[in-house]
């Protein structure tokens, strides 16, 4: 099936390609030329002047949306799945809080099951990114402390991480293996992940865990993608981390140790090593515009990725609530836990899109790149974050107020606003 979407001003990755024409056959790009094509016998035409056309938004940390959270009971995945291309998200890693061995498990299965049955309407389903059990207690956030492990091989004396937070270390290794349900060791995920190797693609940990470094060179053999984050770690920690493997960084500045001018910490670290790709929750509360905008000038568009951090109350109005691995999430700013802690984004990636615009001032290219190109070429996804012919037909049409009006995927409408 051939289909030509023509008049669009096209978002291109490196400029704007005004009054555009992109050719679609068999889910696939096969043209990208200037000017409107001529209508041809027995193909489809998709008039969008006035529109923009950008390559489908890639969320690579996003735990829920719209009251469902990838650890609830059923089919939670495939319900995420199908609600993410209204919000621009043609591609997504289903993203799960520190939790044990069998509700990881869980999750993997449906994302097998996702990937080699696509259901028809709903986002690409990406392996699986773990904000895993190998964190830093005193840097959880909302992680559930009941549920975080030392890596394998630590002794069960250390601290997990300086002597000074041992006490908490401490406290977090046996409030866990004491709830008789949750009774498992660090062993034990390593050995889930292992047995879902396929569908788990980025592990976040903290380098300065003891053992830590051995399990970003162990991930890394096995072709996981490492991101360090939930982290009190140091300069010289963060480094030897990246030094170990890691190429990542989990929600830049929350929750791990921060920049000062005499001890950089993981931030500074992370904004220094050119091969790391960071996360950045563009919400314009989990992080303020300006250092945003220093970041992205610190790293450029082509390191920086855009997330939600969303959860189930992404999509829902203030004071509605949803869950987080269980817990009862309410939508304010962001999402809240019970206790008032910060517990991840009500953000959706189309708003983090115009966010990137109309809050940084970023151009409609670069923030492309950050919701797309940088996602995409970060996961070695060759075919999918650019508008170039032989890639993926995964787009979104937005208006001139860069809302989405439509979403295809592998060269069919998935979500279309109002009238066709």
């Amino acid at each position: 099936m051939t289909t030509i979407l023509r008049g669009a001003t096209l978002v291109l990755p490196d400029r704007l390609l005004e009054t555009g024409t992109l050719v679609v056959e068999n889910g696939l790009i096969t043209e990208v030329r200037e000017g409107r094509l001529p209508s041809r016998a027995h193909v489809g035409v998709r008039d969008l002047d006035g529109r923009l056309v950008v390559p489908g938004f890639i969320d690579v940390h996003v735990h829920g949306v719209e009251a469902h959270d990838v650890l609830d009971a059923g089919a939670p995945v495939a319900a995420v799945a199908a609600r993410l291309p209204k919000h621009g998200v043609t591609a997504f890693c289903p993203t799960t809080v520190a939790c044990t061995p069998g509700d990881l498990a869980a999750v993997c299965g449906q994302i097998r099951a996702l990937r080699a049955q696509p259901p028809e309407g709903a986002a690409r389903v990406l392996p699986a990114h773990l904000e895993s059990n190998f964190i830093n207690p005193a840097y959880k956030g909302a992680q559930p402390l009941t549920c975080l492990r030392r890596p394998p091989g630590a002794s069960p004396a250390a601290s997990a991480a300086r002597p000074a937070r041992h006490d908490d270390e401490h406290h977090a290794d046996a409030t866990a293996m004491a709830a008789g349900s949750e009774a498992f060791t660090g062993a034990d995920i390593r050995a889930t992940i292992a047995a879902w190797a396929h569908e788990v693609g980025i592990v976040t940990l903290a380098a300065e865990l003891e053992g830590a470094l051995d399990l970003i060179g162990d991930l890394v053999a096995c072709g996981h993608h490492v991101s360090l984050g939930h982290s009190g770690a140091t300069y010289e920690e963060a480094i030897a981390g990246v030094e170990a493997g890691a190429r990542r960084a989990t929600h830049l500045y929350n929750r791990m140790s921060p920049l000062a001018h005499r001890a950089p910490g993981l931030v500074g670290a992370v904004l220094e090593r050119a091969e790391i790709d960071a996360e950045i929750i563009c919400d314009g509360y989990h992080v303020h515009p300006a250092v945003l905008r220093s970041a992205v000038a610190a790293k450029t568009p082509g390191r920086i990725m855009a997330i939600t951090d969303g959860t189930g109350g992404s999509g829902l109005p203030w004071g509605a609530t949803a869950s987080l691995g269980g817990r009862r999430i309410t939508v304010r700013e962001a999402a809240f836990l019970d206790d008032g802690t910060l517990a991840g984004s009500a953000l959706t990636m189309d708003r983090a899109f115009r966010n990137l615009v109309g809050m940084l001032g970023s151009s409609l290219v670069d923030a492309a790149v950050m919701c797309a190109t940088t996602p995409a070429r970060s996961l070695g996804l060759t075919r999918q974050g650019r508008l170039e012919p032989g890639a993926l037909a995964d787009l979104v049409v937005l208006d001139h107020d860069l809302a989405v009006q439509e979403t295809w995927i592998g060269g069919q409408p998935v979500f279309r606003c109002g009238p066709a």
